[in-house]
């Protein structure tokens, strides 16, 4: 499914003009992108079914107000794929959206970044709110949200965001590059850089991954999902 751009309605009182939907349900997106008009009048949406077709669509177009997420896409599944989005428009709040709500999930994904967190189930009013807060530079939590023990919130999983989060955007640009099989001269291109930067990128980021390869740094970008997070919690 291909993204599509939807202008509806006026600018909104809020001052949010434009957001992006990454989620390939498209009941889901029609009734959130219904909401967000009827309730917060949002100029333009954006939306993706995947996190490949987001990042292609988001080179070198005016980055959006904020963006909701759904981690669990056909291509990428858990915080790899909010890290790279992160680092693909840094600044722009990402508020994911998840039907796994479990307290430790939550955790994980603030501590990769994102602004806020709204399960699927939430009524209308908990999006709207999320917009709203996380656009006056909020964070917003869902209700009944408990911070879970430091020793137990996501085990190995919070190795591998903390190791991420020390990347430069363009060391994360390049890393989602590298994930996606491209070589460095496509990447030099795909950049507008010279190989030899590409080339000097890549062997920081695998001293900041603490990896010996390309494959190697790629597996553990992969590993920063849900899986260890759903075994923990006992949910898989």
């Amino acid at each position: 499914m291909r993204s599509r751009m939807i202008t509806i309605g006026a600018a909104t009182n809020d001052g949010t003009d434009m957001i992006m939907i990454i989620d390939d349900h498209p009941l889901f997106c029609e009734a959130l992108q219904m909401t967000l008009r009827e309730t917060l009048s949002v100029t333009r949406i954006h939306t993706a079914s995947s996190l490949r077709q987001a990042l292609d669509d988001l080179r070198g177009s005016p980055a959006p107000d904020a963006i909701l997420l759904d981690l669990n896409l056909p291509d990428v599944a858990g915080l790899d794929g909010l890290t790279r989005l992160r680092n693909a428009v840094p600044g722009v709040p990402v508020v994911v959206v998840s039907s796994m709500a479990d307290d430790r999930i939550v955790a994980a994904v603030l501590q990769a970044g994102a602004a806020g967190f709204v399960p699927k189930h939430s009524p209308r009013e908990g999006f709207v709110s999320a917009i709203r807060q996380v656009m006056a530079g909020g964070t917003y939590l869902p209700e009944n949200y408990a911070p879970p023990k430091a020793e137990g919130a996501s085990g190995g999983d919070n190795t591998v965001v903390d190791k991420l989060a020390t990347l430069t955007p363009q060391q994360g640009r390049i890393l989602a590059l590298v994930c996606e099989g491209y070589l460095n001269k496509q990447i030099a291109f795909e950049l507008s850089i010279s190989e030899t930067t590409v080339k000097a990128h890549v062997t920081a980021i695998l001293r900041k991954l603490g990896a010996q390869s390309r494959t190697q740094a790629v597996h553990i970008a992969s590993s920063a999902s849900f899986a260890s997070i759903l075994r923990d919690t006992g949910m898989s």
